[in-house]
């Protein structure tokens, strides 16, 4: 994409994450995200096939930027904190942030439901990205094992959160599960 067509893209993802910040994800209509991001809806298709498919992109973006400042948050290593409490640390901060803005939690587990082929792809996408931030936060666990404990850890998250979101649980029983499955998983490494 050219800059102009990256600037436009930028524009209807950041008016998208607004929207739903304010109206939520029920309401959200692309017409008001053209409005507010200046883009004509035409234009807007050629970027996005449609509403599923920008709000997973936008979700996506969001939840690529929360993984990246989690990380480098967590990157030094603090005197005396285990491995496994870094990567508590890492979830624990991941869902203050979702509950500090739960319309994009609700956006979240939104787009985990989209049959939208595109919303698909967005949904992969966060998956490495969760996964790569799982990663550089469990040093500790072996490469063999590491496909799977990433894989529990991620499903555990969303499985959390959609509890959340749903009203299933509270917020804090969801965080203290989701920590506890964290800890049962990577316990066994710590020796290791």
């Amino acid at each position: 994409m050219s800059p102009r067509q990256l600037e436009r893209r930028g524009n209807l993802i950041a008016a998208a994450l607004a929207l739903v910040n304010e109206i939520g994800v029920e309401r959200l209509q692309m017409r008001q995200v053209c409005e507010r991001s200046g883009v004509a809806l035409g234009t807007a298709y050629r970027y996005f096939s449609s509403k599923d498919h920008l709000l997973a992109a936008a979700i996506a973006d969001w939840h690529r930027l929360l993984l990246a400042d989690l990380v480098a948050e967590l990157r030094s290593p603090r005197a005396g904190m285990l491995p496994t409490d870094r990567v508590v640390r890492f979830v624990r901060h991941g869902m203050r942030a979702y509950q500090r803005q739960p319309q994009l939690a609700r956006l979240r587990v939104a787009v985990a439901a989209s049959t939208d082929p595109f919303a698909s792809e967005a949904l992969q996408g966060m998956a490495r990205a969760d996964s790569a931030a799982l990663n550089a936060v469990m040093a500790q666990v072996p490469p063999a094992a590491g496909d799977l404990v990433r894989h529990i850890v991620g499903h555990a998250w969303q499985g959390e959160l959609t509890a959340w979101v749903t009203g299933r649980t509270t917020l804090d029983d969801a965080r203290r599960r989701l920590e506890d499955v964290v800890r049962l998983v990577l316990t066994p490494y710590e020796a290791a």
